[in-house]
Protein backbone atom coordinates (compact mmCIF):
# COMPACT_ATOMS: atom_id res chain seq x y z
CA UNK A 1 0.00 0.00 0.00
CA UNK A 2 1.26 3.42 -0.79
CA UNK A 3 0.57 6.38 1.27
CA UNK A 4 -2.02 9.16 -0.82
CA UNK A 5 -3.01 5.80 -3.79
CA UNK A 6 -6.05 3.68 -4.02
CA UNK A 7 -3.66 1.81 -6.44
CA UNK A 8 -2.51 -1.60 -4.36
CA UNK A 9 0.66 -3.66 -5.73
CA UNK A 10 0.19 -7.68 -5.09
CA UNK A 11 3.01 -9.81 -4.55
CA UNK A 12 2.88 -13.32 -4.31
CA UNK A 13 6.40 -15.20 -3.45
CA UNK A 14 6.45 -19.28 -4.44
CA UNK A 15 8.91 -21.27 -2.75
CA UNK A 16 8.83 -24.80 -4.12
CA UNK A 17 10.18 -26.98 -0.95
CA UNK A 18 9.46 -30.11 -3.17
CA UNK A 19 11.30 -32.90 -4.90
CA UNK A 20 8.87 -32.10 -8.44
CA UNK A 21 8.51 -29.12 -10.59
CA UNK A 22 5.45 -26.94 -9.61
CA UNK A 23 3.27 -25.45 -11.89
CA UNK A 24 1.32 -22.39 -10.88
CA UNK A 25 -1.28 -19.76 -12.11
CA UNK A 26 -2.13 -16.21 -11.09
CA UNK A 27 -5.03 -16.09 -10.20
CA UNK A 28 -7.13 -12.71 -8.31
CA UNK A 29 -11.27 -12.16 -7.85
CA UNK A 30 -14.01 -10.05 -6.06
CA UNK A 31 -16.76 -11.56 -4.60
CA UNK A 32 -19.47 -9.30 -4.78
CA UNK A 33 -23.26 -9.22 -3.55
CA UNK A 34 -26.15 -8.07 -5.95
CA UNK A 35 -27.25 -4.27 -5.93
CA UNK A 36 -29.54 -2.47 -7.42
CA UNK A 37 -28.24 0.67 -9.89
CA UNK A 38 -31.20 2.84 -8.22
CA UNK A 39 -30.43 4.81 -5.75
CA UNK A 40 -34.48 6.05 -5.03
CA UNK A 41 -34.94 7.39 -8.81
CA UNK A 42 -31.52 7.92 -10.06
CA UNK A 43 -29.85 5.42 -12.10
CA UNK A 44 -26.01 4.96 -11.55
CA UNK A 45 -24.88 1.88 -12.72
CA UNK A 46 -23.81 -0.91 -10.32
CA UNK A 47 -22.16 -4.14 -11.27
CA UNK A 48 -19.22 -6.00 -13.44
CA UNK A 49 -16.87 -4.27 -15.82
CA UNK A 50 -14.28 -5.82 -18.22
CA UNK A 51 -12.01 -4.17 -20.61
CA UNK A 52 -10.11 -5.69 -23.41
CA UNK A 53 -8.05 -3.61 -26.07
CA UNK A 54 -10.62 -5.49 -28.90
CA UNK A 55 -13.70 -3.99 -26.79
CA UNK A 56 -12.77 -1.18 -24.33
CA UNK A 57 -15.21 -1.45 -21.37
CA UNK A 58 -17.98 -3.56 -21.08
CA UNK A 59 -20.82 -3.25 -18.28
CA UNK A 60 -22.43 -6.52 -17.14
CA UNK A 61 -25.32 -6.22 -14.58
CA UNK A 62 -25.96 -9.46 -12.55
CA UNK A 63 -28.86 -10.35 -15.15
CA UNK A 64 -26.07 -10.58 -17.70
CA UNK A 65 -23.70 -12.63 -16.07
CA UNK A 66 -26.38 -15.04 -15.40
CA UNK A 67 -27.45 -14.99 -19.15
CA UNK A 68 -24.23 -14.96 -20.87
CA UNK A 69 -21.06 -15.24 -18.20
CA UNK A 70 -17.74 -13.65 -18.97
CA UNK A 71 -15.26 -16.71 -20.20
CA UNK A 72 -12.64 -14.78 -22.96
CA UNK A 73 -9.12 -15.32 -23.03
CA UNK A 74 -7.16 -11.73 -23.62
CA UNK A 75 -4.05 -9.50 -23.09
CA UNK A 76 -3.34 -6.45 -21.41
CA UNK A 77 -7.15 -6.64 -20.15
CA UNK A 78 -8.85 -5.93 -17.00
CA UNK A 79 -11.25 -6.84 -15.12
CA UNK A 80 -13.92 -5.76 -11.99
CA UNK A 81 -17.08 -3.97 -9.84
CA UNK A 82 -18.50 -0.67 -10.11
CA UNK A 83 -20.66 1.66 -8.51
CA UNK A 84 -22.02 5.28 -8.46
CA UNK A 85 -18.51 7.09 -7.33
CA UNK A 86 -16.54 4.17 -6.63
CA UNK A 87 -14.80 0.74 -9.00
CA UNK A 88 -12.10 -1.61 -7.93
CA UNK A 89 -10.46 -3.47 -10.80
CA UNK A 90 -8.64 -6.68 -11.12
CA UNK A 91 -5.19 -5.53 -13.48
CA UNK A 92 -2.78 -8.70 -14.13
CA UNK A 93 0.94 -7.96 -15.12
CA UNK A 94 1.00 -6.39 -18.94
CA UNK A 95 1.46 -9.05 -21.98
CA UNK A 96 0.49 -11.96 -19.58
CA UNK A 97 -2.71 -13.36 -20.98
CA UNK A 98 -5.33 -14.37 -18.80
CA UNK A 99 -8.74 -16.04 -19.13
CA UNK A 100 -11.25 -13.30 -17.62
CA UNK A 101 -14.42 -15.55 -15.82
CA UNK A 102 -17.80 -14.32 -14.20
CA UNK A 103 -19.56 -17.25 -11.74
CA UNK A 104 -22.83 -16.55 -9.89
CA UNK A 105 -22.30 -18.07 -6.50
CA UNK A 106 -26.22 -17.68 -5.54
CA UNK A 107 -29.00 -15.55 -6.18
CA UNK A 108 -27.46 -12.49 -4.72
CA UNK A 109 -23.90 -13.07 -4.76
CA UNK A 110 -21.39 -13.70 -7.94
CA UNK A 111 -17.37 -13.67 -8.98
CA UNK A 112 -15.63 -11.83 -11.42
CA UNK A 113 -11.98 -12.53 -11.66
CA UNK A 114 -8.89 -13.65 -13.91
CA UNK A 115 -6.55 -16.73 -13.80
CA UNK A 116 -3.65 -16.67 -16.48
CA UNK A 117 -3.70 -18.51 -19.07
CA UNK A 118 -0.21 -20.02 -19.40
CA UNK A 119 1.26 -21.75 -16.18
CA UNK A 120 4.38 -21.20 -14.46
CA UNK A 121 6.94 -23.83 -13.49
CA UNK A 122 8.82 -23.64 -10.04
CA UNK A 123 11.70 -26.34 -9.80
CA UNK A 124 12.70 -28.43 -6.37
CA UNK A 125 14.66 -25.24 -4.61
CA UNK A 126 13.35 -22.40 -6.44
CA UNK A 127 11.35 -19.47 -6.41
CA UNK A 128 9.42 -17.14 -8.22
CA UNK A 129 7.57 -13.50 -7.82
CA UNK A 130 4.16 -13.06 -9.51
CA UNK A 131 2.70 -9.50 -9.76
CA UNK A 132 -0.44 -7.82 -9.88
CA UNK A 133 -2.13 -4.35 -9.03
CA UNK A 134 -5.67 -3.86 -7.45
CA UNK A 135 -7.01 -0.45 -7.57
CA UNK A 136 -9.74 -0.14 -5.63
CA UNK A 137 -11.15 3.67 -4.85
CA UNK A 138 -12.87 6.35 -6.06
CA UNK A 139 -13.61 7.30 -9.84
CA UNK A 140 -11.24 9.85 -10.56
CA UNK A 141 -10.32 10.23 -14.15
CA UNK A 142 -7.27 11.45 -14.33
CA UNK A 143 -5.85 8.79 -11.76
CA UNK A 144 -7.61 5.32 -13.62
CA UNK A 145 -6.43 6.74 -16.87
CA UNK A 146 -3.30 6.14 -15.68
CA UNK A 147 -3.63 2.72 -14.18
CA UNK A 148 -5.14 0.77 -17.20
CA UNK A 149 -6.60 1.56 -20.51
CA UNK A 150 -10.25 2.41 -20.48
CA UNK A 151 -10.26 2.28 -16.62
CA UNK A 152 -11.46 6.23 -16.62
CA UNK A 153 -14.44 5.23 -19.09
CA UNK A 154 -16.00 4.09 -15.38
CA UNK A 155 -16.78 7.24 -14.98
CA UNK A 156 -19.94 7.07 -17.12
CA UNK A 157 -21.50 10.20 -18.36
CA UNK A 158 -24.05 8.14 -21.14
CA UNK A 159 -24.62 8.70 -24.44
CA UNK A 160 -24.00 12.46 -23.72
CA UNK A 161 -20.93 11.92 -22.73
CA UNK A 162 -18.92 13.63 -26.22
CA UNK A 163 -20.34 16.79 -24.53
CA UNK A 164 -20.11 15.95 -19.96
CA UNK A 165 -16.48 15.58 -20.75
CA UNK A 166 -15.46 19.05 -22.13
CA UNK A 167 -18.17 20.35 -19.35
CA UNK A 168 -15.56 18.69 -16.99
CA UNK A 169 -12.95 19.74 -17.94
CA UNK A 170 -14.19 23.57 -17.60
CA UNK A 171 -15.93 22.93 -14.46
CA UNK A 172 -12.28 21.43 -13.17
CA UNK A 173 -10.41 24.46 -14.80
CA UNK A 174 -13.02 26.58 -13.03
CA UNK A 175 -12.95 25.14 -9.85
CA UNK A 176 -8.68 25.02 -9.83
CA UNK A 177 -8.93 29.10 -9.98
CA UNK A 178 -11.92 29.77 -7.35
CA UNK A 179 -11.07 26.38 -5.26
CA UNK A 180 -14.58 26.12 -4.22
CA UNK A 181 -16.74 23.66 -6.11
CA UNK A 182 -20.05 25.38 -5.66
CA UNK A 183 -18.71 28.60 -7.50
CA UNK A 184 -17.39 26.48 -9.85
CA UNK A 185 -20.86 25.00 -10.82
CA UNK A 186 -22.45 28.45 -10.75
CA UNK A 187 -20.06 30.15 -13.17
CA UNK A 188 -19.95 27.34 -15.67
CA UNK A 189 -23.58 27.71 -15.65
CA UNK A 190 -23.30 31.31 -16.45
CA UNK A 191 -20.59 30.59 -18.77
CA UNK A 192 -23.29 28.02 -20.95
CA UNK A 193 -25.89 30.68 -20.65
CA UNK A 194 -23.53 33.49 -21.96
CA UNK A 195 -22.11 30.60 -25.18
CA UNK A 196 -25.95 30.02 -26.03
CA UNK A 197 -27.13 34.01 -25.54
CA UNK A 198 -27.41 34.79 -29.47
CA UNK A 199 -29.50 31.09 -29.56
CA UNK A 200 -31.03 32.29 -26.75
CA UNK A 201 -31.78 35.96 -27.85
CA UNK A 202 -33.19 34.74 -31.18
CA UNK A 203 -35.72 32.26 -29.89
CA UNK A 204 -36.76 35.57 -27.65
CA UNK A 205 -37.36 37.89 -30.31
CA UNK A 206 -39.59 35.07 -32.43
CA UNK A 207 -41.69 34.56 -29.42
CA UNK A 208 -41.90 38.44 -29.07
CA UNK A 209 -43.29 38.80 -32.82
CA UNK A 210 -45.52 35.63 -32.43
CA UNK A 211 -47.26 37.65 -28.92
CA UNK A 212 -47.23 40.67 -31.72
CA UNK A 213 -49.28 38.86 -33.96
CA UNK A 214 -51.67 36.47 -31.79
CA UNK A 215 -54.44 39.01 -32.05
CA UNK A 216 -54.39 38.00 -36.23
CA UNK A 217 -53.70 34.99 -35.22
CA UNK A 218 -56.87 34.88 -33.27
CA UNK A 219 -58.82 36.46 -36.08
CA UNK A 220 -57.88 34.00 -38.38
CA UNK A 221 -59.05 30.97 -36.71
CA UNK A 222 -62.61 32.45 -35.95
CA UNK A 223 -62.80 33.51 -40.13
CA UNK A 224 -61.65 29.65 -41.05
CA UNK A 225 -63.09 28.34 -38.03
CA UNK A 226 -65.03 25.82 -40.84
CA UNK A 227 -61.56 25.48 -43.01
CA UNK A 228 -58.94 24.10 -41.77
CA UNK A 229 -56.72 24.30 -45.29
CA UNK A 230 -57.70 27.39 -45.47
CA UNK A 231 -56.87 28.45 -42.12
CA UNK A 232 -53.29 26.58 -42.51
CA UNK A 233 -52.38 28.73 -45.63
CA UNK A 234 -53.32 32.00 -43.65
CA UNK A 235 -51.43 31.12 -41.35
CA UNK A 236 -48.61 30.12 -43.01
CA UNK A 237 -49.13 33.38 -45.14
CA UNK A 238 -49.42 35.60 -42.30
CA UNK A 239 -45.83 34.09 -40.87
CA UNK A 240 -44.24 34.74 -44.27
CA UNK A 241 -45.50 38.50 -44.62
CA UNK A 242 -44.55 39.21 -40.60
CA UNK A 243 -41.06 36.74 -41.52
CA UNK A 244 -41.94 35.01 -38.37
CA UNK A 245 -40.62 31.39 -38.12
CA UNK A 246 -43.23 29.38 -36.27
CA UNK A 247 -40.17 27.26 -34.35
CA UNK A 248 -37.83 30.11 -33.83
CA UNK A 249 -38.78 30.02 -29.99
CA UNK A 250 -38.14 26.14 -29.60
CA UNK A 251 -35.28 25.53 -31.59
CA UNK A 252 -32.69 27.24 -29.87
CA UNK A 253 -34.37 25.65 -26.82
CA UNK A 254 -34.14 22.45 -28.04
CA UNK A 255 -30.26 23.20 -28.83
CA UNK A 256 -29.49 24.01 -25.29
CA UNK A 257 -31.63 20.50 -23.78
CA UNK A 258 -28.85 18.11 -24.73
CA UNK A 259 -25.64 20.31 -22.88
CA UNK A 260 -27.82 21.18 -19.75
CA UNK A 261 -28.42 17.41 -19.51
CA UNK A 262 -24.70 16.80 -19.79
CA UNK A 263 -24.08 18.91 -17.27
CA UNK A 264 -26.45 17.08 -15.29
CA UNK A 265 -24.67 13.69 -15.81
CA UNK A 266 -21.51 15.34 -14.79
CA UNK A 267 -22.76 17.01 -11.50
CA UNK A 268 -23.73 13.25 -10.67
CA UNK A 269 -20.82 11.15 -11.83
CA UNK A 270 -18.08 14.05 -10.23
CA UNK A 271 -16.70 12.15 -7.41
CA UNK A 272 -14.95 15.12 -6.23
CA UNK A 273 -18.24 16.74 -5.38
CA UNK A 274 -19.71 13.91 -3.38
CA UNK A 275 -21.55 14.30 -0.55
Amino acid sequence: LSRGSYLIDVEYLIKNKGVETARVHHYEQFKRTKESSYNGLIYTFTGAIFSTPESRFKKFDFGDLEDSPINQIALNSWIGNMQHYFVAALIPPTNSPARYYSKILDPMTYIVGYVTNKPVSVGPGESISLTGKIYAGPKKQDVLKEIAPGLDLSVDYGMLWFLAKPLFITLRSIYSITDNWGFAIVLLTILIKLIFYPLSAAGYKSMAKLRKVHPKMIALKERFSDDKAQLNQAMMKLYKDEKINPLGGCFPILIQIPVFIALYWVLLETVEIRQ
